[in-house]
Formats: C-alpha cells, structure tokens, sequence
C-alpha cells in the first residue's frame, strides 16, 4: 500500500493534527516520569533518610536555585543565536532528556547510615544534577507551544493534550507506586524508590524522543515576525516586563496556587493515608480516581474554548476547586464523626471532594499552557518583543518557588504539631527516622485539617489569578490575535 502524503499548510509545513498533539502529550508525560516522584521526596528523606531536622531548610535554599536557574537557562535559550538542524528549543529538550535517564535517581540515593554531613551533600547534590536537567528539558518544553501554532483553536488542543501527559504521568507511578514502595509495616522502601526513579527515567527518556521526532516548529523563533534584530538580552527589562504582563502574572498565580495544592498537600497526604486513614497502598488509587473528571473533560476542551473561551473556562474551574475544597472541612470540624480506625465515611467525603476538585483542575488544566502561550503573544503585543524562553521561564521561576517553599512549609507545619516527636535516634543518640506507627491520633486529625486548609488555600490562589487579574478575555483575545498578524504582515 503506497504511503499517504503528507499534507502542508500555505507554508509549506506539516498540517496541524494529532500527530502534534500526541507529540506534546508525550513531552510532558517525559516530564512526569521524572517529576511524578518529587512528592515522595519528603518521606524518603525524613522517614528513611532521617534529615527531618534539615529539610524543610534545605529543600528551600535548593528551591530558589530552582527557580533562579529557569530564568537564567530561558535567557540562554533566548539568546542562543546559532542554527540547529531541526530547532533550538527541540536541541535542548534532547540534551535535558540523557541527564535525566538518571537525574531523578540521584534523588533517592539510599544510603540511611551515613552521616548526616554526607546525607546533606547527597541530597543537594542529587537535586542540583536532577534539577539541571529538569530545567534544560522543562523551559524549552513549555516555550514551545507557542511556536508549534498559532491558532488559538490549535493552542487550546497542544495545552488539553499536555494535561494529559501529565495526567498519565502522574497517574501511572501515583497508582502502581505505592504498592511497590511500601513495606508491610506501611513504612517507606529506600532502595525501591531508588529503582523506581531510575526505571521512570528510561521511561521518560523514551518520551522525549517521540515527542522530537514529531514535533512541527510552525511559527518563526528567529524574531524575524517582530523585524527586529537580536538585541543584547537584558534579563532586568524581561523581569520587568514579565511584571507587566498581567496574562502571564495571573496564570502564574494561578499554578502557584495548583502547585500548593498538589506538593504542599501532597506531603501532608501521604502522611495521612499513612496514619490517618492507615492504608497508604490505596493513596495512589484515590488520587487516580479522582483524574477522572479531567479524562472526561479533556476531550471537550478546544470546542469549549472557542466557544466559550480560556479565561471564562478557568474562572468556573476555579470556582469548582473551591467548592470540592469545602467538602474536606467536613471531619476536621466535626460535621461527620470519626475516631481511630473508623475513618471510612470520611475517606468517601475525601474522595467526592477529590473529584469535584478535580473537575475544577481538569477545566483550568485544559486550559492552563494555551494561556502562557497567550501570554508570550500579548507580551509580543505589548514590548515588541516574544522571549518565549524568558517570560516561560520566569512563570516556572514562581511555580517551583511554590513547589519548594510549599512543601517546607507543610512539614515544618507539621513538625511543630509533632511529626518529629517519635524519631528513632541510632546508637549515639543521633537522629535516624521516623516511624509513623508511634504517631499519635491527635496529630493525624490536626494533620487531615492540615490537608483541607492547604487545599482551600490553593483553590482561593487559583481563583483570584485567573478571575481577577488575568485580563485576556475571550474579545481581548481575538484583538490581540488580530493586531499581531497585521503587525507581521507588515513586516
């Protein structure tokens, strides 16, 4: 059977279809491969590793490197003048995805009898190597949705498909995970971890090349759109006009919000499932459940968004995660009864505001990367100038600024209220970890109220982003959409 044509728009490129979109899908489920295991970072590191007494301060100073380093690499990519066979932004997803064949492993080096001077160097170092790679595939990875079209309609679909590479990115290790993880005693596997990690790096390496492979750069990435020449970058003026765009401050709000929700919380989560509800197998099964809203929103996505629009969608899915955030008040305040080993009522709440959370997710997740790609246009609209790896970059600067301090705040949170207070000590007297069963049921219940809190908190974030200060309406849109094109047929 002869093989089909290709068929080019007016360009001379590749149509945009399905192939673009399973292409981006798979980025981010190469992404997820290595980030999935970033929640069970907390555990490992206090309940195996025995750093509780330092990791809330380290995984801080180590996550506002993070978030220094997006800038700097968005601004190297930026500049990056000089010509790659396919794209520069698709070269350096390729370099980022070797490193992290084995950069995720290198967080979870069990090495539980070392001392804690050689545990902190371990766990820094680990992190900088992972995180190095992390960013050079992950920036270059979420500018480029902007480049692959420009349709709005187009935009809408890459973003629906990346939620759900990362949805099975996440769903994947969330649900098998905790089952090969977790020894009988509900107490964390050090060496499994490390295993898994290194697994889910090949896994995410794998991605990456299909995703390269077949990946079409649609609009021009060499500034020719704007008829301006490179200038020097100055990453002081990119701030400041990051600041000023107000599409790309609120969506950033935004997912600072949804990072909260998903890293703070998921710390304290996990701890719960562990004594709380005493079963932390089924932690990953819950949290699976709970996608299925977004597996049957994704779909609706790209009609949904034309007819309705980005902003207007994300408002309502907002609202959604507002209203499942109240249902988890419900034991912690006592409107349902619960004592130890009788927690089943209040699992079946948990998981209802699981998947009316999740249906907010889902709705703004649709959405959620075709807004940044927006807002890469309006900051075009508005300088002049796109920096598709800056203002990307610097929107990942403050979501993984919640991604760290989130999480360090919840355990130290929780340290206060006693997590630490069990602690095994070797045979000097030194701190080595923590067993949960000593835990006491007075923490569990201020840590299940911990949960709700950390999610009502993510859920009123992602509203006030998205409904009062990102201004890209549906009409404004379209004006944006419209000006740009007649400014590069002009030029």
């Amino acid at each position: 059977m002869a093989k089909k044509p290709v068929q080019l728009d007016e360009n001379g490129k590749r149509k945009f279809g399905m192939r673009d979109c399973l292409a981006y899908a798979a980025g981010d489920l190469g992404c997820n491969m290595s980030f999935a295991l970033k929640s069970t970072m907390a555990l490992f590191w206090t309940q195996v590793m025995g750093l509780s007494a330092w990791y809330s301060l380290l995984i801080i100073i180590l996550q506002v490197w993070d978030a220094i380093n997006d800038p700097l690499i968005g601004s190297m990519v930026d500049a990056d003048k000089r010509q790659y066979k396919r794209n520069k932004f698709l070269q350096y997803i390729w370099l980022g995805s070797i490193g992290l064949i084995v950069g995720g492993a290198c967080c979870f080096l069990p090495f539980p009898n070392a001392p804690m001077w050689a545990k902190i160097i371990i766990f820094m170092a680990g992190y900088i190597v992972w995180d190095a790679f992390y960013t050079v595939a992950n920036v270059p990875y979420g500018s480029l949705l902007s480049l692959i079209s420009d349709q709005p309609a187009d935009r809408a679909s890459l973003s629906a498909w990346r939620s759900i590479g990362s949805m099975v990115g996440n769903m994947l290790p969330m649900v098998i995970l905790p089952f090969l993880i977790y020894n009988e005693d509900k107490t964390l596997n050090g060496p499994m971890v490390f295993v898994a990690a290194l697994v889910m790096g090949v896994l995410g390496f794998l991605c990456f090349q299909f995703m390269i492979k077949n990946t079409e750069v649609r609009v021009d990435t060499e500034n020719a759109a704007t008829g301006e020449g490179f200038e020097k970058f100055n990453v002081i003026s990119a701030m400041k006009n990051f600041l000023r765009n107000r599409p790309a401050v609120g969506a950033t709000l935004a997912a600072m919000g949804m990072f909260i929700g998903m890293q703070a919380a998921a710390t304290a989560v996990s701890v719960t499932f562990q004594i709380y509800f005493e079963n932390p197998q089924i932690s990953g099964v819950v949290n699976a459940f709970a996608m299925i809203p977004i597996v049957v929103f994704t779909p609706l996505a790209r009609k949904m968004v034309t007819k309705y629009g980005k902003k207007e969608l994300s408002i309502v899915g907002s609202i959604c995660y507002i209203v499942g955030g109240l249902f988890l008040f419900a034991a912690p305040l006592g409107i349902i009864p619960v004592s130890k080993g009788n927690t089943g009522l209040d699992l079946v709440v948990y998981i209802v505001a699981q998947l009316v959370m999740a249906l907010g997710m889902g709705i703004y997740s649709t959405v959620s990367w075709a807004m940044m790609g927006d807002a890469i246009d309006y900051n075009e609209w508005k300088t002049g100038k796109r920096e598709e790896g800056t203002v990307y970059s610097l929107h990942s600067f403050f979501r993984k600024l919640a991604q760290g301090v989130g999480p360090a705040l919840a355990l130290t949170i929780m340290q206060t209220m006693g997590y630490v207070n069990n602690a095994n000590p070797d045979a000097n007297g030194v701190f080595t970890s923590i067993d949960v069963s000593l835990l006491s049921w007075d923490f569990a219940v201020e840590l299940r109220m911990l949960v709700a809190v950390l999610y009502m908190v993510a859920a009123v974030m992602m509203f006030i982003g998205l409904g009062l200060v990102y201004n890209l309406d549906k009409k404004s849109l379209a004006r944006m959409t419209e000006e740009l094109k007649a400014r590069h047929a002009k030029n």
